[in-house]
């Protein structure tokens, strides 16, 4: 994996990472920085017969087919409107390109990698376990807590080809 595409997060270990926080759900997740391509307003989708549940179709960005995942569906939460606020997440990972349908995204911050835990079990809000890299509390006027995700999980690497023949 090329270094700009490797996830730096790890749970426990010192150091600070940059986040990039957004909301599913009225739930406040976070990914690493260094996954995040660019986060675009929704384009129009073409939607794409037999493929995944979750897959919404393919966009055109700049010339290049992306495929777009519902997050709120791959994470089994309730499905919501899109609105005004709703973004594309573009994430880059093992030389795939893929676009993630988010409620809103919030801002980046930068977490002490001391400051990630590993996932309590009644903190998942539902969300598949597999795909919890951690959670992290922060202050800052608010107690809030970010839960991280591992993107690197969220699709299976059959999920990743089917989706990647889209491309």
């Amino acid at each position: 994996m090329a270094e700009a595409e490797r996830s730096d997060l790890s749970i426990g270990r010192g150091g600070d990472s940059q986040i990039v926080t957004f909301f599913l759900a009225d739930e406040e997740f976070g990914v690493d920085i260094l996954l995040v391509k660019e986060i675009i307003r929704p384009a129009p989708i073409t939607e794409v017969p037999n493929t995944l549940s979750y897959v919404e179709g393919v966009i055109n960005l700049r010339g290049k087919v992306v495929p777009v995942v519902d997050l709120r569906k791959r994470l089994y939460l309730p499905a919501s409107p899109q609105d005004k606020s709703t973004r594309i997440m573009i994430i880059e990972m093992q030389e795939r390109t893929t676009g993630f349908i988010l409620d809103s995204v919030s801002k980046v911050i930068t977490l002490p990698k001391d400051s990630i835990q590993a996932a309590p079990d009644m903190i998942t809000v539902g969300v598949d376990s597999e795909y919890i890299l951690g959670v992290s509390r922060v202050e800052d006027g608010g107690d809030r807590l970010i839960i991280l995700l591992d993107f690197s999980k969220i699709l299976t690497e059959t999920e990743r080809d089917e989706i990647g023949h889209l491309e």
